[in-house]
C-alpha cells in the first residue's frame, strides 16, 4: 500500500536542482512516482516502505528546505490550494542564500580595505575563511549530489576549483570565486521568485470572499468554501468567485483577467460566468456548478503549473547533451593541467591554474535552465492572456507548424445556425416537414439539430415522441415516429440510399451555392423535404485566417458540409477547404497534412477528439469548458479565431528566447575559454562564465513575462 504525498521544496532556482533532487530520491528504497515542479515549488511521490523524514533528510542534505503539505490520491497531487500558509515566500534578501552572499561580501569587502593598509599576510587568513564558509554549505551539497549519482555538480566544480585555487596560493580570487557563485545563486532564485510571482498572479484573481444567498438574506463566506448548487450574489464591480450559471439578472462581464477578451461580454440568464471576471454594471444571481478546486481559475494554474513540468524537445536534448558536456569538460581540464607543461611550455603553476578555470568554465548550468526558463515564461505570459498550452512541447510544435487545419461549425462559424428555408416535397407541408425532423433530432447535441428545435419550439409545433433513435455518424439520424421511419441526414447520404429529389436537386443546388447547409429528410424511404441552416461565420474569422497567412501558415477548413457549402464560406475567408469528410476522411486529411511537416488541429474540443489527438498538436476553441481544456495539447479560452495566430506568435517568440539563451550560454562559455586559456582572464571572470551566464538567460526568459500579442 502506498501513499502519495506533496511537499514545497524552497531554494529550487534552475532546471539542475529538479535533476539533481529526482536523481537523489530515486536512491532512497521504498519511493516511486517522483514529480519535482520547479516553478511549483511542489515535490510529488509515492511511499511505501520509504517514511517521510527520510525524504526531508534527503531533501535537506541538497541544500533545499521540503515542507509537508498534505497527503493526497494520485488525481489531487496537484490541486492544492494556492492560499497555504507555506506559499507565502520571504523576501529574496531574507532567504538563505542571500544570507549567505551577505556574509561572503561583508568578509571579501573586509580583506580588500584591510589589504589597503596591512600587508598580505594578515589578510591573506581573511580570503581563506570568506573561501572556508562558503565551501561548507556547498561542500556538503557536492558530496550529497557525488552519494546520490551526480558528481559532476555545479558545486562539485567550485569547490574543486577554490580548493585548488587556495593550495596554490590564489586564496583572493578563491574567495571572489565563491562569492559570486553565491552571488549567482541568489541572482537565480529572484529570477525564478519572479517567474513564479507570474504563476501567482493568476491565483489572485480569485477574490477571497462570496456573497452566499440564504434564506433569510445573504451571508460572506471565503470564496473556498462555496459548494456546488450554492447560490451567490455578485454586485457590480464584484469579481465573480465562482464557476456557474447565471439565474437572475442581466449584466456586461470584464473576462480579460481570464481570457484576454478586452471587450467585456453581455451576460443573462442561463449563461455561464467564469470566476474571476469583473461584474461591470448589473446585480447577478448565480448558481456555482464547479468547486472553487476545479473553477475556471484553478484548472488554469494547475495546467500551467503541470506545463511548466513537462518538457520539451529542444528541453530533453540539452539535458542529454549536459551528461556529457561536464565529463568531457573535466577531461579537457585534465589535459590543460597535465598536457599544456609539455605542449605549450607552461610552469605547472600556470597550467594548475587555467586548468581550474576551465573546470568552473565547464559547468552547464545556464546551458540547462536555457530552456525551461524561457518555456515557462512563455507557458506563464500565455495563460494571463487566455492562452492555454499543456506543456513546452506542445508550445515548441504550435510555432513549427506549416499548416493549421480548422474544423467549421463552431470554429470558423459561430456554432450557433438558424434554420432559413423549408422546401417540403410535394404534398407535404412545412410544418409536418418540420415537426418530423424535429422528433428524429431530439436529444442530439450537435448545432444543426439544436436549430431544428429552436425553429419547431419558435412555430409552436408539438414534436412528437420518437421511438429507437440511432445515428450514422456523419451521414444521419433515424428514428420511428407515430409508426413511420423517419431519417435526416445530408444529401449525399440521399444519394448514395437511392433517394431521386427530382425538381428539388436545383433548390438543393441554389441552396448550396448561398453557402447554406441542407439537410434532407426521408420518411419511408421516401422524400419529405428540404431544411436548409445558415451559420454565420465569425466576425474575427477572417482577420485570424489572414494573420496566419502573414505568419506564413497555410489554413485548411476541414468540413462534413457539402462542397458548394464549404467553398462559399472558405472564399469569404481566404483559406482551403476540403468539404464532404466523414469523421475518417478528415483524419486522412490531417495525415496528409502531417507528411509535409507538423499540422495544427483546431476545433470545439468535442466533436473533433480523434482530429486533434492525430494532429501534430491539437488546439481547442471551446471557451474555457471542461471538454476544451481537457482534450487538447492547447485553448483558446478567448474563443476567437485570432486566438491561434497569438498561439503561433508566442510559441515562435518562446523559440527566439530559446535560441537566444542557448547562444549566450554557450558563446560566453566559448568566449572565456579562449580567453582563459590564453591567460587573459583568471578564475573569477571564469565563474561568471556559468553564474554570470545564468543569471543573463534567466533575465532574458523573463521578458517573456511582458510578451503581448500584437493589436
Amino acid at each position: 500500500m502506498s501513499e502519495k504525498l506533496v511537499w514545497r521544496v524552497e531554494g529550487m532556482d534552475c532546471a539542475s536542482c529538479v535533476g539533481s533532487l529526482t536523481r537523489a530520491l530515486e536512491k532512497i528504497p521504498g519511493i516511486a512516482e517522483i514529480e519535482v515542479n520547479l516553478m511549483a515549488e511542489r515535490l510529488t511521490a509515492s511511499l511505501s516502505t520509504a517514511r517521510p523524514e527520510e525524504v526531508e533528510r534527503q531533501v535537506a542534505a541538497l541544500g533545499f528546505t521540503a515542507t509537508a503539505l498534505h497527503a493526497a490520491a494520485p488525481a489531487e497531487a496537484h490541486s492544492h490550494s494556492h492560499d497555504d500558509p507555506a506559499d507565502a515566500e520571504k523576501p529574496w534578501w531574507a532567504t538563505g542564500k542571500a544570507r549567505l552572499t551577505w556574509l561572503l561580501g561583508g568578509l571579501v569587502g573586509a580583506a580588500y580595505l584591510l589589504s589597503l593598509v596591512l600587508p598580505p599576510s594578515a589578510t591573506y587568513p581573511l580570503f581563506l575563511l570568506a573561501t572556508a564558509v562558503a565551501l561548507v554549505p556547498f561542500g556538503r551539497r557536492a558530496i550529497a549530489l557525488a552519494r546520490s549519482g551526480n558528481p559532476f555538480s555545479i558545486e562539485t566544480l567550485m569547490c574543486t576549483a577554490a580548493i585548488g585555487a587556495a593550495v596554490i596560493g590564489a586564496a583572493e580570487e578563491a574567495a571572489v570565486v565563491v562569492l559570486l557563485f553565491a552571488l549567482g545563486e541568489m541572482l537565480e532564485n529572484v529570477a525564478a521568485g519572479r517567474a513564479r510571482a507570474g504563476i501567482r498572479a493568476l491565483g489572485a484573481l480569485m477574490p477571497r470572499t462570496a456573497l452566499r444567498v440564504t434564506a433569510g438574506g445573504t451571508e460572506e463566506v471565503p470564496a473556498a468554501r462555496l459548494a456546488v448548487n450554492d447560490l451567490v450574489l455578485v454586485r457590480p464591480g464584484d469579481r465573480v468567485p465562482c464557476d456557474g450559471t447565471i439565474e437572475e439578472g442581466r449584466s456586461a462581464l470584464d473576462e480579460s483577467p481570464v481570457t484576454g477578451e478586452s471587450v467585456p461580454v453581455a451576460r443573462g440568464p442561463g449563461e455561464t460566468v467564469r470566476a474571476g471576471s469583473i461584474n461591470a454594471d448589473g446585480a447577478l444571481r448565480v448558481r456555482v456548478t464547479h468547486a472553487a478546486s476545479d473553477n475556471t481559475i484553478a484548472r488554469i494554474i494547475r495546467m500551467v503549473e503541470e506545463a511548466t513540468a513537462s518538457r520539451a524537445p529542444t528541453q530533453r536534448f540539452i539535458e542529454r547533451f549536459s551528461l556529457w558536456w561536464t565529463p568531457g569538460a573535466m577531461i579537457v581540464s585534465l589535459l590543460v593541467i597535465l598536457g599544456a607543461p609539455f605542449v605549450a611550455g607552461w610552469d605547472w603553476s600556470t597550467s594548475l591554474y587555467r586548468g581550474l578555470a576551465v573546470l568552473l568554465i565547464a559547468c552547464p548550468c545556464a546551458l540547462v535552465i536555457s530552456v525551461p526558463a524561457a518555456m515557462a515564461s512563455g507557458l506563464s505570459a500565455g495563460a494571463r492572456r487566455g492562452l492555454l498550452v499543456k506543456g513546452g512541447a506542445a508550445l515548441e510544435v504550435i510555432g513549427a507548424a506549416r499548416s493549421i487545419a480548422f474544423d467549421k461549425t463552431g470554429t470558423l462559424t459561430e456554432g450557433r445556425p438558424r434554420v432559413t428555408d423549408l422546401i417540403p416535397a410535394e404534398g407535404r407541408s412545412e410544418g409536418e416537414l418540420l415537426g418530423l425532423a424535429a422528433a428524429v433530432e431530439q436529444g442530439s447535441a450537435h448545432p444543426l439539430a439544436r436549430a431544428i428545435l429552436a425553429e419547431a419550439s419558435a412555430r409552436g409545433l408539438t414534436v412528437p415522441p420518437a421511438r429507437e433513435p440511432s445515428a450514422t455518424p456523419g451521414k444521419s439520424v433515424q428514428a420511428d415516429v407515430a409508426g413511420r421511419r423517419v431519417e435526416v441526414g445530408s444529401p449525399r447520404h440521399a444519394a448514395e440510399s437511392g433517394i431521386a429529389l427530382g425538381p428539388l436537386a436545383a433548390v438543393l443546388e441554389r441552396l448550396e451555392s448561398e453557402g447554406k447547409t441542407v439537410s434532407v429528410a426521408l420518411i419511408d424511404g421516401a422524400l419529405l423535404g428540404l431544411i436548409a441552416l445558415r451559420d454565420e461565420p465569425r466576425a474575427d474569422a477572417a482577420p485570424g485566417i489572414a494573420a496566419l497567412t502573414a505568419l506564413g501558415i497555410r489554413s485548411v477548413m476541414l468540413t462534413g458540409d457539402n462542397a458548394r457549402t464549404g467553398a462559399a464560406i472558405a472564399a469569404g475567408l481566404g483559406l482551403e477547404v476540403k468539404a464532404e469528410l466523414l469523421p475518417e476522411d478528415k483524419l486522412r486529411e490531417i495525415a496528409a497534412l502531417k507528411a509535409l511537416g507538423p499540422v495544427a488541429m483546431v476545433g470545439d474540443g468535442i466533436n473533433d477528439a480523434p482530429a486533434l489527438a492525430t494532429a501534430s498538436v491539437g488546439i481547442a476553441m471551446g471557451g474555457g469548458t471542461d471538454v476544451a481544456l481537457e482534450t487538447a495539447d492547447a485553448a483558446v479560452l478567448k474563443d476567437r479565431v485570432t486566438g491561434v495566430a497569438e498561439l503561433v506568435a508566442l510559441s515562435r517568440a518562446t523559440m527566439a528566447n530559446v535560441k537566444q539563451n542557448v547562444a549566450v550560454a554557450v558563446g560566453l562559455k566559448g568566449v572565456f575559454l579562449v580567453t582563459t586559456l590564453l591567460g587573459i582572464t583568471g578564475l573569477w571572470p571564469a565563474i561568471l562564465a556559468d553564474t554570470g551566464a545564468t543569471v543573463l538567460v534567466t533575465v532574458n526568459a523573463l521578458r517573456l513575462l511582458r510578451w503581448k500579442p500584437e493589436a
